[in-house]
């Protein structure tokens, strides 16, 4: 369903594009041919064009990143719906749905291949045979994992003890974010610099646009090339910033420092923003800020928010962050180069390795002590008003109460109101600021005058006996006799069960 949907899709626009275009150069079996080339292309399969001027087969290899997300996309579909189920349905195996997806596309990679053979731009076999399985075991896994709810279990038992136990720890989790940020703001660095390199090379990107051909199903065509060409451009971008460059053919290398030689390239809308021939300006040399802000990201975003990590967990966290970033970097460019001719052609793009390794070295560098400076700011000793080194219950002559301990003086450090302040202000308005209560000024109050009591006269009689009065003792109660309990009138039958009355039916 997958493979077919693909096929399908590019089938229907090579056609439209065919039928739209005023001199098609074959029939419509032709443009089916060239719509399964293109489908396989989508895989990284290379291409062969058997006619050149040169009567040399040229292999194109450069495959449209955007072009890469139709098959992944429907792979990863096909496999969430074939491992989702319903209540009232029983639930297949993971490995049952990840074999029966993954068989059926590569069957239908292999009949495309053979048809592809008779068209314009027939398939490398040695390519198709290991591009498209790759890219459907992905797509496939990602499905099936996705279908499951995304489990984290533990890893198979042949693993070694250490490495099971070790890929528990939340260094990684927090390595792979950090890395993963890190390529994400080196490619948006690098579409920062392809579209001010358009914008500056305005006029001659327009001039090639409108040069290419004269019909709107031909530009159509061209601008759907371009688009499809945008993450490619992108990734390039990022290359040129880390210092590597790209290469656009043998022996010629566009880096910031400059560009020698003179490129034999088509002319192409995106091949016009390219930087001239030279050295390098500081306008270029500028394009280094972009490593630096990755570096700088993936040594924030390395940091835990835990007080008891140390200091050497976290340079670790940031320096695996960096092997991430390095890795990301690596594939996308080996995925957006390759050859788009031969001889001077051969070599078209960044180079995978020089790509990842600037990539690591950058972030490498800069994400270690930002992450260590960052983990040893955020958890600084807070400061308070502390008047002096006197204990807590101390007098103000500093004598220390026995009854208090010594030793508490952070109660009166201003640690408490010092932390509930800052959570008041991360907050926002979810806790409002309590004003303190007024207190009214103190009321004088006026003294009371002295009351004076009169004393009384005190008569004596004599003869007035005042001494207690004996009294009479109390007769003693008669105890009284135990009463025995009563005695049931049906005797206790040890073993009996009661069953309950049922009531006659009406």
């Amino acid at each position: 369903m997958a493979a077919g949907l693909g096929l399908g899709f590019l089938a229907v626009l090579v056609i439209v594009l065919w039928i739209s275009s005023p001199y098609p150069d074959s029939g419509p079996g032709g443009a089916l041919h060239l719509a399964a080339g293109l489908w396989l292309l989508a895989h990284g399969t290379e291409l062969v064009r058997y006619e050149t001027l040169s009567g040399v087969p040229a292999p194109v290899g450069v495959t449209p990143l955007l072009l890469v997300a139709l098959p992944v996309l429907l792979m990863r579909r096909a496999a969430r719906l074939g491992g989702a189920c319903d209540d009232d349905e029983e639930v297949l195996p993971a490995t049952a749905v990840f074999s029966a997806v993954l068989c059926g596309y590569l069957a239908v990679g292999a009949l495309a291949t053979v048809y592809a053979a008779g068209g314009p731009m027939p398939a490398d076999p040695i390519s198709a045979a290991w591009h498209v399985p790759l890219v459907a075991v992905l797509a496939a896994a990602g499905g099936v994992w996705g279908a499951k709810g995304r489990p984290l279990g533990p890893l198979p038992n042949w693993l070694p003890r250490g490495v099971r136990r070790g890929f528990v720890r939340p260094r990684y989790a927090l390595a792979l974010r950090a890395g993963a940020g890190g390529a994400l703001l080196l490619l948006g660095g690098g579409a920062l610099l392809v579209g001010a390199s358009l914008a500056w090379h305005g006029a001659q990107v327009q001039a090639s646009f409108l040069s290419l051909t004269g019909v709107w199903s031909g530009r159509f065509a061209v601008l759907l090339l371009a688009l499809a060409l945008i993450p490619n451009a992108m990734v390039w971008g990022a290359a040129y910033a880390l210092g590597p460059g790209f290469a656009l053919g043998a022996g010629v290398t566009a880096t910031p420092l400059g560009s020698a030689g003179a490129p034999a390239l088509p002319r192409f809308p995106l091949l016009e923003a390219l930087p001239a021939a030279g050295p390098g300006t500081p306008l270029t040399w500028a394009a280094v800020g972009v490593p630096v802000v990755a570096g700088l990201a993936v040594g924030w975003f390395a940091v835990r928010r835990a007080r008891e990590v140390s200091y050497g967990e976290t340079a670790l966290t940031a320096a695996l962050g960096a092997v991430v970033c390095g890795l990301a970097m690596a594939g996308l460019a080996a995925a957006s180069a390759g050859p788009l001719g031969s001889r001077r052609l051969a070599e078209f793009g960044p180079v995978w390795w020089a790509t990842g390794a600037a990539a690591f070295a950058w972030t490498l560098v800069l994400a270690v002590p930002v992450a260590v400076g960052v983990h040893a700011w955020r958890y600084r000793p807070a400061a308070g008003p502390v008047a002096g080194p006197v204990a807590v219950g101390a007098d103000a002559d500093g004598d220390v109460d026995g009854d208090v301990p010594v030793g508490g003086g952070w109660h009166d450090s201003g640690v408490r109101e010092l932390r509930w302040e800052l959570m008041r202000k991360a907050s926002g308005t979810l806790v409002p600021e309590i004003a303190p209560e007024p207190v009214a000024p103190p009321v004088p109050v006026a003294p009371e005058p002295a009351v004076r009591v009169a004393r009384r006269a005190v008569t004596v009689v004599a003869g007035l006996d005042l001494g207690p009065t004996p009294v009479a003792p109390v007769a003693p109660v008669a105890p009284v006799a135990p009463v025995d309990p009563p005695v049931p009138a049906v005797p206790s039958v040890a073993g009996v069960r009661v069953l309950a009355r049922r009531k006659p039916p009406v």
